[in-house]
C-alpha cells in the first residue's frame, strides 16, 4: 500500500470512526454502533459477491490445490519477520527465534516461501500482529466496529493496522506492476481461504451477529495464544454444573 493508499484508510477510518460516535443503536456493550456496523457489513456482502468471492470461486476452481497452497505458503512467509517482531514485542523471545528461523528456512529451502518446510521440521506458525500486541500490552479494545471493505475489527485494532501494514514486507516492494498484481493475488487468495466459513454464516439466523462473535473469539483466541481465560459465564455454568446442592 503506498503512502498515499494509507492515508486514504486513515481519512476513512476517522470518517467511519466519526460517524460511529454520532450512531446510537445497540444495547450491546461490546457493539454499541450496531446499526451504522450492519449498514457497513451489508454493503461490504454486496462488494464480496459481486467481485472477491467469484473471483475466489474461480481460483479454488481453475488452481491445483498444490498451487494454491504454494501461494498461501508464500504469503504467509512474507509476513514471518512481522511476527517475530510482535513476538518479542510481547515479550516471548522463544517464539520470536522460531519465527526468525521459519524465515530463514522457509525463504531458501522453501524456495522462497513456497514449500513449508519450517513446519514439517516441528516449527509451529505463530503469526502474531500489532493487533495482538496492543491487547497484551493492555491497551483496550475499545467496541466492536465494522470497517468499509477492510471488515471486522476492534477499535484498538484500527489502530493498530497502520502499523500492521507498515510491517508488511510486501508494502515496501518499488515495482509497481509486478506489486499490483500479487496485492490482488494476495486478496483472491485470503479470500479463497475463507469460502469455507460462508456457509456457516449462510446458515446462522443472522449472519452479522455470526460474523461478529467468530471475529472477537477468534481474536481472543490469538491474543491468549489459544488458552483464553474462562470469562464469568464459563465459570457460573461450571459451578451450576457441579453444584451437588
Amino acid at each position: 500500500m503506498s503512502r498515499h493508499g494509507l492515508a486514504a484508510l486513515l481519512c476513512a477510518t476517522s470518517i467511519f470512526l466519526g460517524a460511529c460516535a454520532s450512531n446510537g443503536g445497540s444495547n450491546n456493550p461490546k457493539d454499541p454502533y450496531e446499526n451504522l456496523n450492519r449498514n457497513v457489513y451489508a454493503v461490504n456482502d454486496v462488494v464480496d459477491r459481486a467481485t472477491f468471492k467469484p473471483l475466489a470461486k474461480g481460483y479454488t476452481k481453475v488452481v491445483p490445490r498444490f498451487a494454491r497452497t504454494g501461494v498461501s505458503n508464500f504469503f504467509d512467509n512474507l509476513v514471518t519477520p512481522r511476527s517475530a517482531v510482535n513476538n518479542f514485542l510481547q515479550g516471548k523471545p522463544s517464539a520470536g527465534g522460531e519465527d526468525i528461523m521459519r524465515f530463514i528456512i522457509n525463504s531458501t529451502v522453501g524456495i522462497g516461501g513456497l514449500i513449508d518446510f519450517a513446519s514439517a521440521a516441528g516449527m509451529p506458525e505463530h503469526r502474531e500482529t500489532f493487533r495482538e500486541t496492543f491487547a497484551v500490552w493492555g491497551i483496550p479494545d475499545g467496541p466492536f466496529v465494522m470497517l468499509p471493505f477492510l471488515g471486522p475489527h476492534t477499535v484498538s485494532d484500527v489502530f493498530a493496522l497502520p502499523l500492521d501494514i507498515w510491517a508488511d514486507p510486501w508494502r515496501h516492494y518499488d515495482e509497481s506492476s509486478v506489486k499490483d498484481k500479487l496485492w490482488l493475488l494476495r486478496l483472491v487468495d485470503i479470500r479463497a481461504r475463507l469460502l469455507a466459513a460462508d456457509g456457516l454464516l449462510e446458515d446462522s439466523e443472522d449472519p452479522y451477529v455470526a460474523l461478529r462473535e467468530a471475529y472477537l473469539q477468534n481474536r481472543e483466541f490469538r491474543i491468549y495464544d489459544g488458552d483464553p481465560p474462562a470469562s464469568q459465564e464459563d465459570e457460573d455454568l461450571f459451578d451450576e454444573f457441579f453444584n451437588e446442592d
